[in-house]
């Protein structure tokens, strides 16, 4: 048996409605109810100004616009009933409008479509989404700036190929992901700027020939300016797939530290504690207190670029302007927002949270003769030796070292001047961990100085 009465906005032209299977796959709402409060916010800035233009009169859209909100706060307190044979939150909204307010319902869309409806719709809550990373970002910068400041001076390994490199501070590895999380930051609010256009009254792709005010919706829903084309308005989803592709670099700097807190936090390691706010316990072994909260973050970066790659696929083959395709540009976005949230705010818990363990970095910091860079340039700055030279010299001592089961600083002068004779005693000035770091004072390097500094000028930014 087939429902003739499910898709009555197609008037006449249909003599009989989709069965139950068109039904489930042509129906979005059981996804797009997520767009109830910015789908009512755009059609209230419809009606006043189709109110203020003439095209409608003044008591209907006062009846439409209080109307919505009755409708909107039945949404909001889960009394609202949501059809799925009316297939979307517009149709209905719409129809309980009517149920509402009787027949000035049914001018409510007069000179726009579902689709500049639909579009600008997912825009409002795209955008809320973009305000609520930057939110997310801002906070989690100043935690990292928080842990930054109070070890500025502390000094940990620093690694490449994840063998001991070089002597840094914690205070600059934290502010590494300062300016990482600072470049997602840009991008967030670039991406914002830039799809701040409204496509309301581009109607379903020409404009209409109502004489309406774009200009005015675009203000009052807090849009820069209307959208120039009506063809593009429609079919743009770039707004979507620029979120996607900020979210997914930022997923991706999100797990890259997730990586390092598991790691750091292992026994092998030591470096910080977590707090058992993000750990958890194993149903076995009742030693174990695994960072569970920093290895789901280090997923989250799977569903957030796949729901970008699958956009991009839905996109990619479409001609201008709107097809039924474009509606399975929500719930991939849906959750990549949600799982961007989740992680930014587990994220800034366990960076709130987690101690470092200062004994722990300065032991490892001078392990793994990570002060044989600060030995080779000694050679050439004090020596005036060539630096291929000096590497060659400098890599006959860490053997030396690694042979005896020693560091560098514990050679002996005279095992050093056994490879090299003109090396003396001041040598040692340069081995030391804390001399290490304290040396590397060029823009952006890992001296204490440096550091605080780089504190200062994002404290500034932030500002």
């Amino acid at each position: 048996m087939t429902d003739t009465t499910s898709n009555q906005m197609w008037g006449g032209r249909f003599a009989a409605g989709p069965d139950a299977i068109m039904e489930a796959i042509n129906a979005s709402i059981g996804f797009d109810k997520r767009l109830a409060a910015q789908d009512i916010a755009g059609s209230r800035a419809h009606a006043a100004m189709l109110a203020a233009t003439g095209i409608i009169s003044d008591s209907d859209a006062e009846a439409m616009r209080e109307g919505l909100l009755t409708v909107l706060s039945e949404i909001e307190e889960g009394r609202f009933e949501f059809s799925t044979a009316l297939e979307d939150i517009h149709m209905n909204v719409e129809a309980r409008l009517k149920e509402v307010v009787g027949e000035p319902a049914g001018r409510l869309h007069t000179g726009r479509s579902r689709n500049d409806q639909v579009a600008t719709d997912f825009k409002l809550w795209v955008r809320d989404q973009l305000d609520a990373a930057e939110a997310g970002l801002l906070s989690l910068i100043r935690a990292l700036l928080v842990q930054a400041e109070a070890g500025a001076d502390w000094v940990m390994p620093g690694f490449t190929h994840l063998q001991t490199a070089q002597p840094v501070t914690w205070g600059h590895h934290m502010m590494a992901y300062v300016e990482m999380f600072g470049r997602d930051l840009g991008r967030v609010r670039d991406a914002r700027e830039r799809m701040n256009e409204c496509p309301l009254g581009a109607a379903a792709l020409a404009g209409t020939s109502f004489p309406i005010d774009r200009e005015m919706t675009a203000k009052a829903l807090g849009f820069d300016r209307p959208a120039a084309n009506s063809l593009d308005a429609v079919s743009d989803r770039d707004f979507a797939l620029e979120f996607l592709g900020a979210a997914s670099i930022c997923a991706m700097h999100l797990s890259r530290f997730a990586e390092e807190l598991v790691i750091w936090s292992s026994a092998q390691f030591r470096f910080v504690a977590l707090s058992d706010r993000f750990s958890t316990g194993s149903s076995i072994m009742p030693q174990k207190k695994n960072p569970d909260a920093a290895e789901l973050i280090r997923a989250k970066v799977g569903r957030i670029f796949g729901a970008n790659v699958a956009l991009m696929m839905v996109m990619k083959g479409l001609p201008l302007a709107y097809s039924k395709d474009m509606q399975e540009d929500k719930e991939q976005v849906f959750d990549a927002a949600d799982n961007l949230m989740l992680a930014l705010a587990a994220m800034d818990g366990m960076v709130r949270d987690m101690v470092p363990q200062r004994a722990a970095l300065e032991a490892a910091a001078g392990a793994g003769f990570s002060t044989a860079t600060d030995l080779a340039d000694w050679l050439v700055r004090v020596l005036g030796m060539p630096f291929r030279e000096a590497h060659h010299v400098t890599g006959s001592l860490v053997a030396m070292a690694e042979r005896k089961g020693c560091d560098l600083p514990e050679l002996s002068l005279e095992e050093m001047q056994s490879v090299h004779g003109e090396i003396d005693a001041s040598v040692y000035d340069v081995l030391g961990v804390h001399n290490s770091v304290a040396s590397r004072m060029s823009y952006g390097g890992t001296a204490p100085e440096q550091v605080r500094a780089q504190i200062a000028r994002w404290k500034e930014i932030l500002e």
